[in-house]
């Protein structure tokens, strides 16, 4: 199906099943523990074998020496895989590193070897016997040291946007802010480790694993292995969190075939959390300077905003400076970014990648400017706003419901009551104070197939390569397929996760519900026109309602039309150019009030609400679980995530989650959530958008902004912890 013109009325518009807060259909599977995740899969193939992966204990060099006889002896060992026997490998379109090292060494805990054995702690236990000499290479592991030998990135990233004369325009400006923000290396710290299952049947090979993207997962894996892509099966049913860093392959799946093919059979390895850390991805860290000249009345009329951030050679850069393009109104613009060469593990996506970090640094910078205006920082954003793309005012946005999200949290938070001058309201010992940040995310569109299958029960099961990384799909995919076909949710099967089926959008960038809710869409209007056709229906006038096909004064079961054969339809969405004539994004606010320990700096958040306008929302239940998630770990990210790095070796010291802090649920209170009530009929067919990414953007700023108004401390180095505060807090009354 070719969506190019804007949508009309169709069957999800009734809104009997779409669009309703239903419970998660794979609810009881996670809560009684069935849900089969990758480890886990005892039932899929027998006698499996255990990988213990060995990570390099440097950061840039080459192996010298690597002996694994002391290994390869040990009790219960199958075999042992290195770059001396694994043979030629290549290297996937979406990774920056290759998977297995030596003898040249990329990054700290680079695998450099797997040790399979009968059991896990055979297999630990010989992977301590392998002896490593290295020769080690200086590094650069330090951003800011790196800072002004960073070079631009591809052209691909964009990497500068200028519109009219920004310097001109911002040394004029009567008012004028200039500061530099910066924000820590970051883990995606998901509870499910990177997985994985291999067993191949002659030169076929089959993975069970966590991974986000079959069809990347599924390509990447032929590059590596030299293999063709028919020749690999990937299934993943269930994820168990991936925010970005199961998106590509990683080392656990490609060691887990390695050792199978070693072993002779089916091999599952899992990385330990240090590997996690320093193995898998991470979002980088970046500097960020922001420009902002306005007039005396609050109107922006210079904008700069440039990014710093460090990746492996060939990798990219954080696009920290892509929301500041869209955001705000302003005649004279610019953007630039610069990519330094670091020898840390490799960055990459991270939920919401770009802008994320970008909004900590930039809805700082608003506040700061509406305090030198002396404006609410509510109003100035307001005052703001653009209804059409500000480098290229001839595009509108598709939906721009910006102000009405501010004006609406700011009425429910009770804004009004907000104290303007800092550091004047108490609670006992407590400094109380208000926050505010802009939330603001693209709309990402990808083409998404499915197949959809009617049998003579009247059953319909959808079958598509799309994931669940805990978002609620199973759930969104079967209310789109019951509201296509007139049949109640407990009557629609939902099979995801194996690249046996039609090749879906896949889970990231807030694109999944969107794209793959449309592909079957697309699907089922193929099969309601096959049900019809096979009564004698008009396919244009019949209705689907109550498991029957209604139209002309008959009806029929769906069950009846499915017959002993059934009925099977496969389609896919693809988009036109509607993205090229309309902006489409996706848009919210935040509010934050904090309490500040006058005399430890201990921050305690009090309350948070999150507004946003993000198209239809599928399932309101499962989309409010998606922003409050996104909350926690914007707050984590204000108060306490930061990957320490080693600035002498090169790794992340703090590679566990003992000394990588995240939020729990001491640190989180009450969170509230407001949907506006918007269709979009320039994005899909849905009318929806994403949700999913858009909860964390501009929460970290939000808390900074708050602790400002709690205490009169403006810090701009994330994340802010006590020591940032102590020095500035208040004297004792």
């Amino acid at each position: 199906m070719k969506f190019d013109r804007p949508a009309t009325s169709n069957p999800i518009d009734r809104g009997k099943v779409v669009g309703k807060p239903t419970d998660r259909i794979d609810g009881p599977l996670k809560t009684t523990g069935t849900a089969p995740y990758a480890y886990e899969r005892h039932d899929v193939v027998p006698n499996q074998a255990y990988g213990y992966v060995v990570g390099a204990g440097i950061a840039k060099g080459r192996i010298a020496f690597l002996d694994d006889g002391a290994a390869r002896k040990a009790s219960g060992v199958l075999a042992v895989v290195s770059a001396k026997n694994a043979g030629k490998l290549g290297k996937g379109r979406f990774n920056t590193a290759r998977l297995l090292g030596g003898p040249e060494i990329e990054h700290y805990h680079q695998a450099i070897a797997l040790v399979v054995a009968e059991t896990f702690e055979q297999a630990r236990a010989a992977a301590q016997m392998i002896r490593v000499d290295y020769a080690r290479d200086k590094g650069a592991y330090d951003l800011a040291r790196e800072k002004d030998a960073a070079g631009v990135p591809k052209p691909e990233d964009e990497p500068d946007s200028a519109v009219g004369d920004f310097a001109g325009a911002f040394e004029s400006a009567p008012v004028k802010l200039d500061a530099t923000y910066t924000t820590p290396d970051q883990s995606h710290a998901m509870m499910e480790p990177h997985a994985s299952i291999a067993a191949w049947d002659g030169d076929e090979l089959t993975l069970w694993t966590s991974n986000q993207m079959i069809d990347w997962g599924r390509s990447d894996m032929a590059t590596t292995l030299g293999i063709p892509k028919e020749k690999i099966r990937l299934v993943s049913p269930y994820i168990g969190g991936g925010f970005g860093g199961k998106l590509f392959l990683r080392a656990d799946v490609v060691l887990a075939a390695l050792g199978a093919r070693a072993a002779r059979r089916p091999v599952k390895v899992a990385l330990q959390r240090p590997l996690m850390i320093n193995n898998t991805t991470h979002r980088p860290a970046t500097i960020q300077r922001i420009r902002i000249g306005a007039t005396q009345d609050g109107r922006i009329t210079a904008i700069g905003h440039e990014s710093w951030s460090g990746d492996l050679p060939g990798g990219g850069p954080e696009v920290a400076v892509q929301q500041t393009r869209l955001l705000y109104a302003g005649e004279h613009r610019m953007t630039r970014m610069r990519l330094a060469v670091l020898d840390l593990p490799e960055g990459n996506a991270m939920r919401a990648p770009g802008e994320a970090p970008g909004l900590m640094a930039l809805e700082i910078a608003i506040d700061e400017m509406a305090d030198k205006l002396g404006m609410d920082p509510v109003e100035f954003r307001i005052r703001n706003d653009t209804q059409v793309d500000p480098e290229n005012p001839e595009r509108p946005f598709s939906q721009r419901r910006f102000v009405e999200c501010l004006r609406t949290g700011a009425e429910r938070f009770g804004w009004q009551r907000r104290a303007t001058t800092p550091g004047k309201t108490r609670d006992g010992r407590w400094l109380v104070g208000m926050g505010v940040a802009s939330a603001f995310r693209n709309n990402l569109l990808r083409k998404s197939a499915a197949r959809v299958r009617l049998d003579g029960r009247g059953i319909v099961t959808v079958e598509t390569d799309m994931t669940d990384i805990g978002t609620g799909t199973y759930t969104i995919i079967g209310q789109t397929a019951a509201e296509m076909m007139g049949v109640p949710l407990d009557r629609v099967v939902v099979r995801l996760g194996d690249s046996a089926f039609p090749v879906s959008a896949g889970s990231g960038g807030q694109w999944g519900a969107n794209n793959s809710t449309s592909g079957v869409y697309a699907a089922c209007v193929k099969l309601r026109e096959a049900v019809a056709n096979r009564l004698g229906f008009d396919p244009e006038q019949a209705e689907f309602v109550d498991g029957e096909i209604r139209s002309g004064g008959r009806r029929a079961t769906l069950a009846e039309a499915a017959g002993e054969t059934g009925l099977v339809a496969e389609d896919a969405i693809e988009y036109g150019d509607l993205d090229k004539q309309f902006q489409q994004s996706t848009f919210g606010a935040h509010f934050v009030e904090v309490g500040v320990d006058a005399a430890t700096a201990e921050v305690r958040i009090r309350r948070m609400l999150a507004v946003c306008a993000a198209g239809r929302i599928l399932n309101p239940k499962a989309a409010r679980s998606q922003v409050i998630g996104a909350m926690t770990m914007g707050a984590g990210a204000a108060l306490m995530e930061e990957l320490a790095v080693d600035r002498r070796l090169g790794y992340f010291v703090n590679h566990d989650l003992a000394g990588y802090e995240v939020p729990v649920h001491a640190d989180i209170p009450h969170q509230d959530v407001i949907f506006l009530d918007e269709t979009d009929p320039i994005s899909s067919p849905m009318k929806a958008k994403g949700v999913g990414e858009l909860g964390i953007c501009g929460v970290g700023a939000a808390v900074a902004n708050a602790i400002h108004n709690a205490t009169g401390i403006r810090v701009r180095e994330y994340p802010i912890t006590l020591d940032k505060l102590l020095a500035g807090l208040p004297a004792p009354a």
